[in-house]
């Protein structure tokens, strides 16, 4: 069990790296970004995952990337640097630096070229890497819609509990809502299960879930946060309303380009990240300005204005 006996609630952000035109990192963006977080409820920020594109940055620039946010979230928020790789030499090397730098908790998500063939498989691999963080809490990054990795959480957790000493939980990013609440109730409250489908976050709370990390964060907390509000003083009616308010705008941005309409969203906010990188495609500014006016329609921007 993790001796660390640290634990992620709230809402956790994935933040979108930021990139200059000319898609170098945009360093200066990230103190306004880690601000943003504070000011709209968010409790973390989760640093070069998917949203992040980390698979699409170099190990020095995931490395400068995670220093800075280090540095402008200390005594803020709580950092979770992923340092998934498909080369365990390179992820431990992540996992390694990121202890360094101070980060609260590390993750990674399965490697998806060559990949574990057993749960017992998956495990070594995040041992693997969580021994070169032993000071760390370490969790697992489960998304299987990307990786193709999808054994039963609650089958990896138990083991996971065994081998990996500093093992924090799971970022449970799959729309198995049993395996979820089985995997939550296995832990008894030893480790988190924190979930990662923005659109279905009632589903969770109402299996038990205390954290979440996702995308919209970025930009939507308040929303959510309502979501978690409504639930907790028993008013379903209005939890429902909330999260319907996320189906709608993840509807919008999805019918643009998904991963580049929703960064285009953090422009539209006023905190340009800039491009995505390739192989991923810019939307023209045509869509930019069509999902701006559907946005606007639906009440988007009202809707996310913090409180």
């Amino acid at each position: 069990m993790n001796n660390n006996k640290f634990h992620l609630t709230g809402l956790v952000a994935a933040p979108f790296t930021p990139f200059d035109a000319n898609g170098a990192l945009n360093l200066a963006m990230i103190p306004r970004l880690a601000d943003h977080y504070v000011a709209t409820g968010v409790s973390g920020a989760f640093v070069c995952g998917t949203t992040g594109e980390g698979s699409s940055m170099s190990n020095e620039e995931r490395m400068i990337a995670a220093e800075a946010w280090r540095k402008a979230t200390a005594g803020k928020l709580n950092l979770i640097v992923h340092v998934g790789h498909n080369s365990l030499v390179d992820s431990r090397a992540l996992a390694a630096h990121a202890e360094k730098i101070g980060a609260e908790a590390v993750a990674a998500i399965a490697p998806c070229f060559f990949r574990p063939g057993s749960v017992s498989g998956l495990v070594d691999w995040c041992a693997g890497i969580a021994s070169a963080a032993p000071g760390t809490s370490f969790y697992y990054y489960h998304m299987p819609a990307m990786t193709g990795v999808n054994f039963a959480m609650v089958d990896f957790a138990p083991l996971a509990v065994k081998r990996i000493p500093n093992f924090g939980g799971i970022k449970f990013t799959h729309e198995n809502i049993m395996d979820f609440s089985s995997a939550l109730a296995a832990g008894e409250g030893g480790y988190d299960v924190l979930f990662g489908r923005d659109e279905i976050l009632l589903s969770a709370l109402a299996m038990g879930a205390t954290g979440a990390v996702g995308s919209t964060y970025n930009y939507a907390a308040p929303i959510y946060n309502r979501v978690i509000k409504a639930y907790k003083s028993g008013d379903m009616a209005a939890a429902r309303r909330e999260q319907l308010k996320s189906i709608e705008f993840i509807e919008v941005f999805c019918n643009y380009g998904g991963m580049a309409a929703n960064k285009v969203i953090m422009k539209l906010i006023g905190l340009d990240c800039g491009p995505v990188r390739q192989p991923l495609s810019q939307i023209t500014s045509a869509q930019e300005a069509a999902m701006k006016a559907d946005l606007e329609r639906i009440g988007f921007f009202e809707a996310v204005r913090a409180a």
